[in-house]
C-alpha cells in the first residue's frame, strides 16, 4: 500500500522549493531594473533573516529585501548562535577544491614527512609573501605547493621566469625568499607558460593578491596569517 501521507509531504517540498526559486527570480529581475548591468550568473537566495534575500555576484555577498528595491551591504551576524553568517558564506563560495588547484604548475618544498598539505599562490616581489616564508621556515611535516603568481610588475614577472627555469626550483625561491640571493636569469628558450596559466587561475578563481593560502578542504585563506593559524587549521585537517 503507497504512503499516501509520505507523498503528500513530497509534494509539499517540492512545491515550498518551487515557490522560492520563483520568489527569488522575480526579487532578481525587480533588482535587474534598478541594476541592469548586473552579472548574468548573480543569484538570490534566502536567508535565515526574515524578508531579507543574500545576493551572490560572483564571490560577493550583499543582500536585498524582498521587493527588490532596498541593497544592503555589510554582515550579518547571528547573536545567538555568534556566528557571521557573511563571512562563513563568502568563505564558503571562495573554496576551490584541492584537486582542481593546478600543482603541476608549481613546485613543492617538503619538511619532515610532508604529511600536511598546503599550496600557495606567491609573488617574489611581495613583502608579505617574504614575511610568511621566513614564518614558515620553522614549520615540520608539511609539504607546501608554491604557485608562483607574478602580479607586482615586470621585475616579478623576471624572477618568476628566473626561479621557474632554476634546475631546483626550490631552493631558487628559498635562496631569495628567506637570503635576498637573486636566482640567475632564465635561460633562452626556457618553457614558461606555467606562469600565465597561473596568472589565467588566479583570474578565474579571483585570487586577487598574494599571499593566498588554500587548505586540502578547498578553503583558502589571503595575506600573511600568523604560522600559529597555519598550524591550527593543519592540525584540524590533518589529525
Amino acid at each position: 500500500m503507497l504512503n499516501t501521507r509520505f507523498f503528500s509531504g513530497l509534494t509539499m517540498a517540492a512545491l515550498l522549493s518551487m515557490g522560492a526559486s520563483a520568489w527569488a527570480a522575480d526579487t532578481l529581475a525587480q533588482i535587474r531594473k534598478h541594476l541592469p548591468q548586473l552579472p548574468a550568473d548573480a543569484e538570490v537566495t534566502p536567508t535565515p533573516v526574515k524578508g531579507i534575500m543574500e545576493l551572490r555576484v560572483g564571490n560577493d555577498v550583499m543582500y536585498v529585501d524582498e521587493s527588490g528595491q532596498y541593497l544592503i551591504q555589510g554582515d550579518v551576524i547571528d547573536l545567538k548562535g555568534r556566528v557571521n553568517l557573511t563571512e562563513a558564506r563568502t568563505a564558503e563560495l571562495q573554496k576551490v577544491p584541492f584537486e582542481e588547484l593546478p600543482v603541476s604548475d608549481g613546485f613543492v618544498i617538503k619538511r619532515g614527512n610532508g604529511k600536511r598539505q598546503l599550496v600557495i599562490f606567491e609573488d617574489p616581489n611581495c613583502g608579505y609573501c617574504k614575511r610568511l616564508e621566513r614564518d614558515m621556515a620553522s614549520m615540520s611535516d608539511v609539504t607546501i605547493t608554491v604557485m608562483l603568481l607574478p602580479v607586482l610588475g615586470d621585475d616579478s614577472v623576471t624572477k618568476s621566469q628566473a626561479i621557474w627555469c632554476a634546475k631546483d626550483r626550490a631552493q631558487a625561491w628559498e635562496d631569495w625568499m628567506l637570503d635576498g640571493t637573486k636566482p640567475a636569469a632564465a635561460k633562452a628558450g626556457c618553457n614558461t607558460a606555467a606562469l600565465d596559466r597561473n596568472l589565467a587561475f588566479a583570474r578565474k578563481n579571483r585570487i586577487t593578491g598574494t599571499p593566498t593560502i588554500f587548505f586540502v578542504d578547498g578553503s583558502r585563506v589571503p595575506g600573511a596569517v600568523p604560522v600559529a593559524e597555519i598550524e591550527k587549521r593543519l592540525n584540524a585537517l590533518h589529525p
